[in-house]
């Protein structure tokens, strides 16, 4: 079982990347094999629209966004980790989403096989922290999540999701965070 966690906050060693560790340490926990990719350190461009995908599905930008794919494709589970940056995802999490644009070229234009994974059912998670206490700071990540995952043959399977979590390392303070992710990461694997 493969487990592909997406660190996809700015601030490394903060509050998502806390809770994106303790998820695949719950997913090895039960036997897993993990790999992390920090979307920040990584080169991705935004997508161009320019439809160079729809041929061959394969993107005409080339950049880190070409080792990401073969990734995304061969996961049994995929965990997103993203801080709410004024109500929505990071810009760095929409880029490698946006550039998911191939994949769906794959999937529908070309009618190919998207998932190259051992076989089952493929599962996704949603990590995520806001600094605010607005009720609907997670709202607007909810239908960009679920239409990714099911672009890319991934079965949205929940969130954890924090409010009132700012300072790097906050999350260390709410009384079960890291254990419910851990807990998460287990169940994405053991279900």
């Amino acid at each position: 079982m493969k487990v592909l966690g997406i660190a996809a906050s700015p601030r490394r060693g903060g509050n998502t990347d806390l809770l994106l560790e303790q998820a695949l340490a719950g997913a090895r926990s039960a036997g897993a094999e993990t790999e992390t990719i920090e979307v920040g350190r990584l080169n991705i461009s935004p997508c161009r629209h320019c439809d160079g995908c729809l041929k061959e599905g394969k993107c005409v930008i080339d950049d880190d966004m070409q080792s990401v794919y073969p990734k995304l494709r061969e996961a049994d589970r995929i965990i997103i980790a993203s801080p709410m940056f004024f109500m929505g995802l990071t810009a760095q999490a929409k880029a490698l989403i946006d550039r998911c644009q191939a994949l769906w070229a794959i999937k529908y234009e070309l009618k190919q096989k998207l998932a190259l994974n051992s076989g089952g059912e493929r599962k996704g998670l949603f990590l995520s922290v806001g600094g605010t206490g607005f009720k609907n700071n997670f709202d607007s990540a909810r239908p960009i999540l679920k239409s990714w995952f099911a672009v890319i043959d991934v079965k949205f399977t929940g969130e954890l999701t924090y409010a009132k979590v700012d300072k790097k390392g906050a999350v260390k303070e709410h009384p079960t965070a890291l254990q419910d992710a851990f807990e998460a990461g287990k169940k994405l694997i053991e279900n």
